[in-house]
């Protein structure tokens, strides 16, 4: 027996198909959906089908825009030499916040995972070789998560790299800020005594 209608039941199942989603949330927030008002309703559907229908990869970094290149490409005050490697656009994101680095990016869109049938073919490493190859990168920093798929993927870059006499780098990873010294893993802390700095 159905206990909601038809409509309100596929609303249901299609935020259930979202990752981390579980069937209980989906349904909060289809309900949830139901109780705005009318025009923030078309607002919320117009900005779903918006951004499936203009947003796409730059041609430069894989990088998402709406525009012809995206914010950081067009910016002509970035350094061009050295181009930051990350798997997704959202790692993207989560370094631009520290407002730090100045370079350029390259988004893979995934990482090498033999289990889950992604292999080099599957991910946006031919377009960082043919960046490297135009001869004006001197660093390539390796910013992939590290987890077993990321190193993967980074030292499978590093190996197609190396030829090309540039500079091939990764992202320092140890104990983070406002963390008990008791509480790491083993990797953790060889990671953080491998990166260790003069102070």
């Amino acid at each position: 027996m159905q206990s909601f209608p038809t409509a309100l039941e596929r609303l249901s199942e299609q935020f259930g198909k979202l990752p981390g989603i579980g069937t209980k949330t989906a349904q909060r927030l289809a309900f949830h959906v139901l109780r705005l008002p009318e025009q923030e309703a078309q607002d919320f559907a117009q900005a779903i089908v918006d951004a499936r229908q203009k947003v796409r990869t730059c041609p430069v970094c894989q990088n998402l825009t709406d525009q012809e290149l995206c914010p950081i490409c067009a910016d002509p005050q970035r350094d061009r030499s050295t181009i930051c490697v990350v798997a997704e656009p959202r790692d993207l994101m989560a370094l631009e916040r520290a407002r730090e680095y100045r370079g350029v990016y390259h988004v893979l869109h995934g990482v090498i995972s033999p289990l889950n049938h992604v292999g080099p073919d599957d991910i946006r490493i031919r377009e960082l070789l043919n960046r490297v190859a135009q001869g004006d990168v001197k660093e390539v920093i390796m910013a992939t998560n590290p987890d077993t798929e990321g190193e993967a993927t980074a030292m499978y870059l590093s190996r197609l790299l190396r030829p090309m006499e540039i500079k091939v780098t990764r992202l320092a990873y140890g104990v983070p800020v406002g963390s008990q010294l008791e509480y790491a893993d083993e990797v953790t802390l060889l990671r953080a005594l491998e990166g260790r700095q003069l102070i």
